[in-house]
This record gives C-alpha cells, sequence and structure tokens, in this order.
C-alpha cells in the first residue's frame, strides 16, 4: 500500500519529469507561452486488475498556456508495443492534463516498456510505462495529484471509483450548428466524503521563485515573477467547487474550433446529467464523458457524425 508520503514524493517526481522533459534545448524550464511549444506525452503510473492484468495511465503536459493541437493517430501519435492506436486523444488542450487514458497489459507483460510518442514538428517526446513497483497508483496518489478536498491520512477512506454510460447508442449523426443532446448515466459509491474542518485564515502561497501569490493570482509583496498555475487549475476535468459528483465533457478526438458545450461541467442530480453541444464544423468526433468523485475518474465515449 502507498503511504501519504511515499505518494507525495511520487507527485514530486512526476512533476519534475515533465518539466525536464518540456525545457528548452538550454536545459532551463520554459516561460509562459501561449502557442507554438510540443506535448510531452506523461506516464501516470499503473493500476492492478483483478484478472491479473495490469493497467497503464497516461496523461499529458501541452506546453502552450493557449494553443490547443491536434495529433492525428499515427507517426505523430503513437503506442508501441502492439497497434499505434490504443485509445490514445489526438486533441491535445492547454498544460498539464493528469489520468487521461488507460491502456491493459497482460499479465505477463514482465520488464517490458509501453512507450507513447508524440510528435510536434521536428520535437519527439516519449513517455515510457513499466510495471516498476514505485509507479503503482492508489489512493493516496490520486488524491495528491487530482487535489481531493477529501483528507490524506495513512488509513485511506474507501472510495470505488464512480460509473458512467451513456444511454442509446455510442453513436450520433448531427447536423453542423443544429445543438444535440448529450446525457450520462453515473452512481458512485458516496465516497470520498468532504472534509470537515473550521475554517482558518488562508496560507501564504508563494511560485517555485518564492514570489508570494495573492487570491488575485499576481505576485504580491516580497516576490516577483510570473504566476504558477498548480495541475488543478489548469485541468479541463475537474468539479467546480462544492461538487462531490459531477461529469465533464471534453472533446477526446477532433478539433474543438466551432465546438461548443452549453455545459461543460455538470454537477450529477439524481444519476442523470445532460448538456447539450454544437458543432460548427462537418467532421467526425468523439465526445468523452469523464464521470468524477473528485479523486477518482471514468468515463465513457460517443462517436458523432456532423454532417
Amino acid at each position: 500500500m502507498i503511504s501519504s508520503s511515499r505518494a507525495r514524493v511520487r507527485a514530486a517526481l512526476v512533476a519534475a519529469i515533465v518539466l525536464l522533459a518540456g525545457a528548452g534545448q538550454s536545459g532551463l524550464a520554459q516561460g509562459r507561452f501561449a502557442s507554438g511549444q510540443n506535448v510531452v506525452p506523461v506516464f501516470e503510473g499503473w493500476e492492478r486488475n483483478a484478472d491479473g492484468s495490469f493497467t497503464m495511465v497516461f496523461g499529458y503536459m501541452n506546453r502552450n498556456y493557449e494553443q490547443e493541437l491536434d495529433l492525428p493517430v499515427g507517426p505523430a501519435n503513437s503506442i508501441e508495443p502492439g497497434t499505434p492506436d490504443q485509445g490514445q486523444p489526438t486533441h491535445f488542450y492547454p498544460r498539464r492534463q493528469q489520468f487521461v487514458f488507460k491502456v491493459r497489459v497482460p499479465k505477463d507483460f514482465g520488464k517490458k516498456d509501453l512507450v507513447w510518442t508524440l510528435k510536434v514538428g521536428d520535437k519527439v517526446e516519449k513517455a515510457y510505462g513499466s510495471l516498476l513497483p514505485f509507479w503503482e497508483l492508489g489512493d493516496f496518489v490520486y488524491k495528491e495529484n487530482r487535489g481531493s478536498t477529501a483528507d490524506i491520512t495513512d488509513k485511506p477512506e474507501p472510495n470505488e471509483a464512480p460509473k458512467i454510460s451513456l444511454p442509446g447508442p455510442s453513436t450520433m449523426d448531427v447536423t453542423a450548428g443544429q445543438p444535440a443532446m448529450l446525457a450520462a448515466l453515473v452512481t458512485d459509491d458516496g465516497h470520498p466524503l468532504p472534509r470537515r474542518r473550521p475554517a482558518a485564515a488562508p496560507a501564504v502561497r508563494r511560485d517555485a521563485d518564492g514570489a508570494v501569490i495573492t487570491p488575485t493570482g499576481t505576485p504580491g509583496p516580497g516576490g516577483t515573477g510570473p504566476r504558477r498555475e498548480n495541475p488543478l487549475t489548469q485541468a479541463v476535468v475537474r468539479n467546480d467547487p462544492g461538487v462531490p459528483l459531477g461529469v465533464t465533457w471534453v472533446v477526446y478526438r477532433g478539433s474543438t474550433a466551432g465546438v461548443a458545450f452549453d455545459k461543460q461541467r455538470v454537477a450529477v442530480v439524481d444519476g442523470r446529467v445532460e448538456s447539450r453541444v454544437t458543432f460548427a464544423k462537418p467532421g467526425t468526433y468523439t465526445v468523452r464523458a469523464y464521470a468524477d468523485d473528485g479523486v477518482l475518474l471514468t468515463w465513457a465515449d460517443m462517436v458523432v457524425n456532423v454532417r
């Protein structure tokens, strides 16, 4: 079982790997770029399955603060060994997106690596997934990385991932410019329980350069330098404040240009969520619904053909 202290060390190591992989040729960490940068694939860790197989979990770091990139499956976006398409995204939202997809490997996978390769221009980045014990995922790791509102203690609270399904067919045909209804059915075990603590004065936050970060996100007295964003504030998939169980709709494959969700993040009420999406351009898209209990994620996909 992964301890809370080990989870924190592991989280720091993943952050360091992302930082080093995203550094410029000079070896220094990048500045703030709105566009023109590449995407770094990230191996988040592995999970055990009841049948003896394992699941490799990946995310990514789009080094751009604004530009979203599309990398079709192929030489610029592939996983090996196996077929190049193993369910990875082809659309990449800005900055750090964690626990984005999973790939199951057999029980005899052994010491091999599962390698995800992304190429943007002449920059090639690889993430190496392995079954080293240090990379095993557990409750502590998810809580530490996802900013859980539950307590992080050495006695983890039981928590099962939410279950999600999309009623009806898994493929939808719609007309460009016309809203289409999205619906999902979600169940959960009610965990994690929210933290219950008396209100306290906000802690002083500092960025990596030692600058004091004010509530508005700007450096305060005693420090200078740009605002630093943590993974939670960068994440597209996250619940709104005060929502214990929610669904986030994302474009998983296909460009987001001209795509609009009337509610991208929706609280689950009575086990069902609904939203509308409009596509301005014809094409084939994969829309993914992430069910989120604040710590663990599950998802379901809808392929949308836009005429």
